[in-house]
């Protein structure tokens, strides 16, 4: 798509440059992927200069700017899991990025789903300082996130014990080669289980249970936690659809991580 009304490109870009009908443009497969009229100028992130990924020891910092071929490439069984279910060719791996994954919001959003099931934080800069929030709190619905006006997200932390605990992933689409209806990952921690949400869903939603919850536990919770509103209703699927994949494949990894 190409976006006419862009006139111009500011590189290297910095969070005081922003402006009304300014965009941040990290790899662009989300922002050239549908009409923008109201967009006049981009700033680049690219040339940053941020590192793809840092290993500290309290986890792994996946910069906005790393693209989904570097993150892939990082160890972690579940990380990979996640990069795949993009269902897209090398060309876009090495070009999408995790940032632009996760601030396009969508539903089926793969990165949204790997950060709010490992508890990960967003670090977002703007022009009143610097911010920390949650990934499974930074979508807020199909294409809004809390991104306010001239801020960007700058980097994704995934803490080290979320990225060391065991894990079970169901995936599901309506064709072999479809976008994600249903994405739920399931997360052991010590006796707990927490149970992540997405694709299906308008929203990231995680449920969190202190001790192995019995089956009909799990399925009362979906119920009364997740709105059957908040069930995407596209040509991806129907929200009855999504919420019956999502009561399977939650039964099926409580029993996986229960054994």
């Amino acid at each position: 798509m190409d976006l006419n009304t862009v006139a111009e490109v500011i590189s290297p870009a910095e969070v005081g440059q922003w402006r009304p009908g300014d965009a941040w443009l990290g790899g662009g497969t989300a922002l050239f992927a549908e009409p923008r009229p109201h967009l006049t100028r981009l700033l680049d992130l690219t040339t940053a200069g941020w590192p793809a990924l840092t290993l500290r020891a309290d986890g792994l910092e996946v910069a906005a700017t790393c693209t989904i071929a570097e993150l892939a490439g990082s160890g972690h069984d579940i990380v990979e899991r996640c990069c795949h279910a993009f269902l897209a060719s090398f060309k876009i791996w090495n070009v999408a990025t995790v940032g632009g994954n996760l601030c396009a919001a969508l539903p089926a959003g793969p990165m949204i789903a790997l950060g709010a099931a490992l508890d990960g934080t967003c670090l977002l800069l703007g022009p009143d300082g610097s911010r920390e929030v949650p990934v499974r709190e930074f979508v807020t619905g199909d294409g809004t996130t809390v991104l306010r006006d001239g801020e960007l997200l700058r980097s994704m932390h995934l803490p080290a014990a979320a990225l060391a605990a065991r894990t079970a992933y169901r995936q599901g689409s309506l064709h072999a080669h479809g976008r994600s209806g249903v994405l739920v990952i399931g997360r052991r921690d010590g006796a707990g289980l927490t149970l992540t949400v997405t694709a299906a869903t308008k929203r990231p939603f995680v449920l969190t249970f202190p001790t192995p919850p019995r089956a009909e536990v799990v399925q009362v919770a979906l119920t009364e936690r997740i709105p059957d509103t908040a069930y995407v209703d596209d040509v991806h699927g129907l929200p009855a659809w999504r919420r019956h994949l999502t009561r399977l494949y939650a039964e099926q990894i409580r029993q996986e991580l229960a054994r």
